[in-house]
């Protein structure tokens, strides 16, 4: 299942201006993408790529008589809905005036003005409704903040529509579609666990089409599995994602991600980080992971390292680089890196060449608890005190609390000492309501 939509577009233009290898056959496929839509822009950009990089092919010729004929059919159908949505306004019919609207912000959306098109959705919200109105203006919404790449309009549009009830089946598309804007949302805010645990939920039996126009089922698969390979450590990798029968699903789709996380399952690492390098030049052109590669792979390698080192008191330089290395690159200097920032508890024995874990030292240990038990201890013992000076000066208001809870109908409250978190449960709404109005 390929992707569909202006998300396509900006795929084959990621892959112009990235792949050599690819960039004319790329960049051709996006002017002819473009021609099909009615983007004037999106055509004059990806024909001055294409422009210059192959300016003999026949796609790179500037076709005038399209340009000109596109801008004016766009002028035209922009009056004509903008006359029939003041028209609908002169009558008042709330429900034209929401389609007018939306009509609107979907023409504006297709010629690529975002900024018109969101303006045109957040008028509809006046208009809604029905739970289905709603739920298409937030995914309006959300769809042109995605373009925009805002993702914390996305996140926040998404969210006012994911817990909108409806029809069982209804329900499961909308679930598949907010699952996947809001993974990938967070894939583009740097929450890469919170990502993966949302595209671990994405319903496998919904149609790719609900949100082909954001990603396939390919892309879930591999957004999901490299983020949660990422962030989850074993235990999780194998209960929420190999044993997780709908995400297995999207996995069948990319077998070598879930053969990468079987691998690392099993504690072969170096085997791991082979199938991840393979398809790395892959991944970086894709448009969402491109800007995070460095980071997760660098996640993913420092996890590999670390749970590597586990078993052993000391490891040789030698095996790490056999494990790790490459063939003109030592792994030691990641090492002293990973030791610095306090991702590897180990030190580098130079002379020896071994790589030697620190255990923490007991009494040290033992001390610093010692002393958090103590300055807990004083806060409690303070907080004491002062609850009984509280008393004695007569300023203690539980007992005129409780009667006055009782006179309007609400609960009582107790009388609470601190616990163990040094704090006393607050009073209900009542209780505080009446207490300010006696004041």
């Amino acid at each position: 299942v390929v992707v569909l939509g202006r998300t396509r577009y900006e795929r084959l233009l990621l892959i112009g201006k990235c792949c050599v290898p690819l960039r004319v056959d790329a960049l051709k496929a996006a002017v002819v993408e473009a021609k099909s839509g009615s983007d004037v822009t999106r055509y004059k950009d990806a024909l001055q790529l294409l422009r210059s990089v192959a300016p003999e092919e026949p796609e790179a010729q500037r076709d005038e008589e399209w340009i000109e004929r596109t801008e004016m059919a766009n002028r035209t159908e922009t009056a004509r809905l903008e006359t029939e949505l003041k028209g609908y306004r002169n009558n008042l019919i709330k429900e034209s005036i929401r389609m007018g609207n939306e009509d609107l912000g979907k023409h504006f959306e297709k010629i690529g003005k975002l900024s018109e098109a969101a303006e045109a959705y957040n008028k509809m919200r006046h208009d809604v409704s029905t739970t289905k109105h709603i739920f298409d203006c937030g995914m309006h919404l959300a769809s042109i903040a995605f373009q925009r790449r805002d993702w914390a309009t996305v996140l926040s549009n998404v969210g006012k529509i994911s817990n909108i009830q409806s029809g069982d089946d209804e329900q499961a598309q909308q679930q598949a579609y907010t699952k996947v804007v809001s993974g990938v949302a967070l894939l583009g805010l740097g929450n890469y666990y919170d990502a993966a645990v949302t595209l671990l939920h994405t319903n496998p039996n919904v149609s790719p089409t609900e949100y082909n126009t954001v990603a396939s089922p390919n892309d879930v698969a591999i957004y999901g599995g490299l983020l949660a390979l990422a962030t989850m450590d074993r235990v999780a990798l194998q209960n929420r994602v190999l044993d997780n029968q709908s995400f297995r699903a999207f996995l069948e789709h990319e077998p070598h991600i879930r053969k990468a996380i079987g691998l690392f399952v099993n504690g072969r690492y170096s085997n791991c980080l082979s199938i991840l390098e393979s398809s790395r030049a892959d991944y970086l052109l894709d448009i969402y992971l491109q800007p995070h590669i460095p980071t997760i792979y660098s996640m993913i390698r420092e996890k590999c390292i670390v749970q590597y080192f586990i078993p052993f008191s000391c490891v040789t330089l030698d095996s790490l680089d056999a494990a790790f290395g490459s063939p003109n690159r030592s792994v030691e200097p990641e090492l002293i890196r990973m030791i610095r920032d306090g991702s590897l508890r180990a030190r580098i024995d130079t002379k020896n060449k071994l790589l030697v874990a620190v255990s923490p030292d007991p009494r040290l240990v033992v001390q610093t608890n010692a002393l958090a038990v103590a300055r807990k201890y004083e806060h409690e013992a303070k907080e004491r005190l002062r609850r009984m000076n509280i008393v004695v000066a007569g300023l203690e208001t539980s007992n005129s609390r409780k009667q006055q809870s009782s006179a309007v109908g609400g609960p009582e409250v107790e009388d609470a000492w601190y616990e163990d978190s040094g704090s006393i449960p607050p009073a209900t709404d009542q209780a505080a309501e009446v207490d300010v109005g006696e004041t």
